[in-house]
């Protein structure tokens, strides 16, 4: 539903709301969107990561509440690129990955707080499909997840539709703008003239 559209439109939709964690960013400049499969795991544990890949069906989000640790990587190269032999549209970490630079070859859509060297624990299973939070944000089995450079947000899955029209609708209103403003300073001064103009009554001197 939210193919090619940015993280930014979708979040001006949810009014701001619903966006994670600013340290969670990509590993390379991709786009994704798709549902969420959910999973939540002990800290520096990964049993259930595997679980869930298993799981999840072809086009789903691997969303993974690593709980924030940073000391133990949820996952590495290998791992990862199972979860895209599978099919997945890619993995959202509250955690940290290892083997960067096989990671970034796989071209796969991977959102992390960073990396580390160290391995994951196999000791703890998690819970698969369940409500989460991520990198601050309640996410439920099915919640549409769109990311890009810019960050990740969450469209809760009764909502989708209505977000999606709203969407495409300021998308539609910044293209006009971009275009009735352009390069032309005269019509950029008059546009801030404007805004100025509409905004002055509320602002305190």
């Amino acid at each position: 539903m939210f193919d090619n559209i940015p993280s930014t439109s979708v979040s001006d939709a949810l009014e701001g709301k619903n966006h994670m964690s600013y340290e969670i960013k990509p590993l390379s400049d991709y786009h994704l969107s798709g549902p969420a499969f959910t999973v939540q795991i002990e800290a520096g544990e990964n049993i259930s990561v595997l679980e869930a890949m298993y799981k999840a069906n072809p086009g789903d989000v691997l969303v993974i509440d690593g709980k924030g640790w940073t000391e133990n990587a949820v996952a590495g190269d290998f791992i990862l690129g199972l979860g895209k032999t599978l099919g997945l549209a890619g993995i959202v970490i509250d955690g940290v990955i290892r083997d960067i630079k096989g990671s970034i070859a796989l071209d796969f859509p991977v959102f992390c707080k960073g990396t580390t060297t160290c391995a994951s624990k196999k000791n703890t299973k998690g819970v698969i499909n369940s409500p989460i939070v991520c990198g601050g944000v309640e996410v439920n089995p099915g919640d549409y997840i769109i990311g890009d450079v810019d960050g990740v947000v969450v469209v809760p899955q009764a909502d989708a539709d209505d977000v999606r029209v709203k969407t495409l609708e300021k998308l539609e209103k910044d293209e006009k703008r971009e275009n009735s403003v352009g390069q032309d300073p005269a019509a950029a001064r008059k546009y801030i003239e404007d805004f100025l103009s509409k905004v002055k009554s509320t602002i305190s001197n």
